[in-house]
This record gives structure tokens, sequence and C-alpha cells, in this order.
């Protein structure tokens, strides 16, 4: 008998031998409700492992083919503690543990300064905009210049951004980018079951020059510049403890390193709040410029975003969190995709 007819055999054996034990079978039935057919998270696993020991203890008396039986629940266990192991290892898996600090209708508007200058607003709204099988979530993301600096460089962009709620993984990006005389439209589709980034962009401010496109390794699973700041927010940010996460804006995807510097008390219009700075060395990297970001996430469930700092040649640029509001979610017209829907 081979092995995977041994392991179906001693499967088999195994259900046969739970079967009149109720205390087992009975928490085991729960175990499965509660799963309702997802990945277990590690409380899961850790009751599944606990019941498959209880079941070897219950054996008072040898059985005919308790070693099929002990192998049985071995597979269990064994099954339950990887998936608990990888539950604390896998980013991805600890991203699904943890509770969503974001929801759907989330609106998150900035004030943007530029060294002493009001420079405009920049807002990031959350949708879902999958279909009732599957979620896909979207951020609808614009920055529009204002004042003085209108006067200087004009800004009008939009990006939309869409990533799977469970995995926290970009699907696609598209940009429609109006800064100056700079008018560009862009998509990039994070293709995971090829491992590839398509980038299709056209310049509008030269219709003559033909579309760009070009296709570039990634890994299963990235970021784009959008969803990182998603992706960080289902994270356990620990002082000291850096984080690593790929990042993909059309082009080579960069390991993008995230120090976790300190808590500390920031003013901000919603009042003084406790904060987690972090840096993520993205200049000389994904930006090709030099400087420094930092990020202040709110010290709480929530990990808002509650500032982003540039610190450039030009002079820093400056996000300040001045509102947090929940909009009803629309959806789009029977028959119309979303803009960068495929």
């Amino acid at each position: 008998m081979n092995l995977v007819k041994r392991v179906r055999y001693c499967l088999a054996q195994t259900a046969g031998f739970l079967a009149p034990r109720k205390d087992f079978s009975s928490g085991l039935l729960f175990l499965c409700i509660r799963l309702g057919g997802k990945r277990p998270n590690v409380e899961d696993s850790k009751a599944l492992s606990v019941l498959c020991v209880k079941s070897l203890e219950a054996q008072s008396t040898p059985r005919p083919r308790f070693w099929l039986r002990q192998l049985g629940c071995a597979v269990l266990k064994f099954g339950a503690l990887t998936l608990a192991a990888l539950s604390l290892t896998d980013p991805l898996l600890s991203a699904q543990v943890k509770p969503a600090p974001f929801q759907p209708g989330e609106r998150l508007t900035y004030d943007v300064t530029w060294s002493i200058f009001q420079a405009g607003t920049v807002s990031a709204t959350l949708q879902n905009v999958g279909q009732v099988s599957k979620d896909e979530y979207a951020v609808i993301t614009t920055a529009q210049s204002q004042g003085f600096v209108s006067l200087l460089f004009d800004v009008h962009n939009e990006f939309r951004s869409f990533f799977d709620p469970r995995t926290l993984c970009s699907q696609r990006i598209s940009k429609k980018i109006n800064e100056g005389r700079r008018h560009k439209e862009t998509e990039i589709v994070f293709d995971s079951q090829r491992s590839l980034a398509i980038l299709d962009e056209r310049d509008l401010a030269k219709p003559q020059d033909p579309p760009k496109h070009a296709e570039n390794a990634i890994p299963h699973c990235v970021e784009d510049v959008v969803t990182a700041f998603y992706y960080l927010r289902r994270q356990d940010l620990q002082i000291g403890k850096p984080l690593h996460l790929p990042v993909n804006d059309g082009s080579k995807t960069y390991d993008v390193t995230l120090y976790v510097q300190a808590r500390e008390t920031i003013q901000t219009p919603l009042g003084n709040r406790s904060a987690i700075r972090v840096e993520p060395k993205v200049f000389s990297g994904l930006f090709k410029r030099k400087g420094r970001m930092l990020v202040w996430f709110s010290d709480d469930d929530q990990l808002l975003p509650l500032r982003i700092k540039f610190m450039i040649a030009v002079g820093p640029i400056t996000a300040t969190l001045k509102s947090v509001t929940h909009v009803a979610e629309k959806s789009p017209p029977q028959g119309q995709p979303w803009v960068g829907a495929k």
C-alpha cells in the first residue's frame, strides 16, 4: 500500500474511531462550523491539537489497528501545529489573524504643506467594489494643489488602487497624473499567477508617442504605493523591530525596509495623539531622488497614518490627517466597471 493510500486509510480509520466519542467529535464539529471552510487561526489550531491529544489520552485499552488511529490523529495534530506556526511566521497569514483596523467607507483627509506654505489636500477613500462571492477593496486617492503652490506647480492627481482584503496583496493600480505640464495615464496590473507586473502608460502631453508597455517579474504578493499603508495598518508595529515590504511601482520590485523607531506624542488637528514613528527606506531606491520619509501611525487599534513627511532638497512636504469620516458606499452603474477595473 503506497503512502497516499495509507494516509487515506489512516484518516478513514481515525474518523471511525472518533465517531463514538461525543466529547471529541462534538469539539471537532464545533471547530468545523467555526472555521466555516476558512483557514484556521492560531486559537483554532491550538484547540484542534488539544482535542487530538485528548482523544489519545481517552484510549484506555489497546484496540485493533491502534497505530493507525494514533497516526491519523498525529496527522491532524501535525497539520494544526503547522498552520499555527505558519500563521505566526507568515506576514500575510498573520495579517489575516489580526482584526481589520479599517472598513469600507473610511475616508482620510489630509492637509498638505510645503515648508511654511499651505500646498493642498489629499484624500483616500476605501470602498468595497467586489462581487457578492468575492470582496475586492479599492482606495481612491486624490491630490489637489491649492493657493500659492498652484501658481508654481498645479497638481490634480487621482490614483485607484485595488487589493484583496484577505491577503492585502495589490491587484492593480491606475493613475491619472496632472502635474504642471506632465499629463499621464498609467495602469499597472499585478498578475500573481504569472508573477508579473504589467505596465501600460500613455503620455497625454505627447499624443504622437506610442504607449509604453513593460512587463517585470514580481514575487507572488506585492504592494503598490497606496496599499502599502493599508498593509502596515494590519501589522504589529514593535519599536526596534524592522519590517520588510515588497513594493512595485511598475518596474523593479523593491524590498523596502521599514524601521519602527519610537513612540511619541504629536499635535494634529484631531488633538494630541500618541503615535508610532516609522521610517521607510524608499529614497535612492523606490524613489530615485535623495531624501527621507517619516510616517506617524496612531498608537491604537486603527493605526491611522496621522502624519506623512518627506524631507527632500526643495524643502519638507508634510501631509497631516485632519479628518476621518465614513461615507456611504456607491456602486458603479449597472454594466459599467470601475475605472481601472479589468
